[in-house]
């Protein structure tokens, strides 16, 4: 792995979930402005790994197995992002499977919800903007509102629509932080809490999720990412060091259009934090 790696990207998706460019564009778009180190975090899902690696290696970009695995804890929905595993793992992949297999049945439900609300087809509707049909998601059917001018954007959607007590939510109960731990290391790879000044979490709540995620071997958290402000990177560089943990930096990344940050465009982690790349050294396919 090239030293002093500075620009790391590690986290972003492609239209294997719920992005909109496909893998290839995706490390184009990454060497192009200037990332040096690189990862496909898709939801769930590993298929996108092979072409994500073999699209690095023709454009000389360093590149680490990624995917970001959606948990429940204390009731919220959390995200571990999986970074430098074995995309070949047994354990990983049937996780994975499980994990994908109640979003059809959630998306319906979601699908009648909005019809409740003068909303027709929003099942079908989703189903245009999906890659996989098994990573349906909230993103799909944010981009169908648009699409029939429910909404001016993926943004207004998300503040009328498909959250908490707005018309089209529906709860869905992931994997366990215990289950998405294990299957990450289980396959060689180190765990990283995604984005955590997202989560809506009491003092207590955020210090449990962190103790027990130290607990059972998780060993990195996102402290510069898309969703964070400067005061989220000065916070969770606090966390790192008090749990001892790696310190990553991602874009979050999902389409051109509907994404604040672009890829490699984050400010750089601060000194002091040890880089969770700088862990995954010989996992670093060039």
């Amino acid at each position: 792995m090239p030293v002093n790696i500075q620009n790391a990207d590690l986290h972003c998706h492609s239209n294997v979930s719920d992005g909109t460019l496909t893998p290839e564009e995706l490390a184009a778009r990454a060497k192009a402005n200037g990332v040096e180190l690189w990862a496909l975090t898709d939801h769930d899902e590993v298929g996108g790994q092979q072409r994500a690696a073999q699209a690095a290696a023709a454009l000389g970009l360093p590149y680490l197995s990624g995917t970001e695995i959606s948990v429940t804890f204390a009731g919220e929905t959390v995200h571990i992002v999986g970074l430098g595993f074995d995309v070949a793992d047994p354990g990983l992949a049937a996780g994975l499977a499980r994990t994908r297999g109640g979003r059809e049945l959630r998306a319906r439900e979601m699908s009648a919800d909005l019809e409740r609300v003068g909303i027709a087809g929003a099942y079908e509707g989703a189903l245009k903007y999906v890659g996989n049909p098994d990573l349906i998601s909230r993103t799909h059917f944010a981009r169908y509102l648009v699409e029939v001018g429910a909404c001016r954007d993926t943004q207004e959607v998300f503040r009328k629509y498909l959250t908490e007590g707005k018309p089209g939510y529906v709860e869905h109960r992931w994997a366990t932080l215990d289950d998405a731990v294990a299957w990450i290391t289980g396959a060689g790879g180190i765990a990283v809490v995604a984005h955590p000044g997202r989560y809506k979490f009491s003092a207590n709540e955020e210090y449990a999720l962190f103790s027990h995620f130290k607990d059972i071997g998780g060993r990195g958290v996102e402290v510069v990412t898309g969703s964070h402000t400067a005061q989220d990177y000065v916070k969770y560089a606090g966390v790192a060091a008090e749990f001892g943990l790696f310190a990553s930096r991602g874009s979050d990344f999902h389409s051109p259009s509907e994404s604040h940050t672009d890829l490699g465009s984050l400010p750089f982690l601060s000194s002091g934090l040890s880089p969770v790349w700088e862990a995954l050294s010989e996992r670093v396919q060039v």
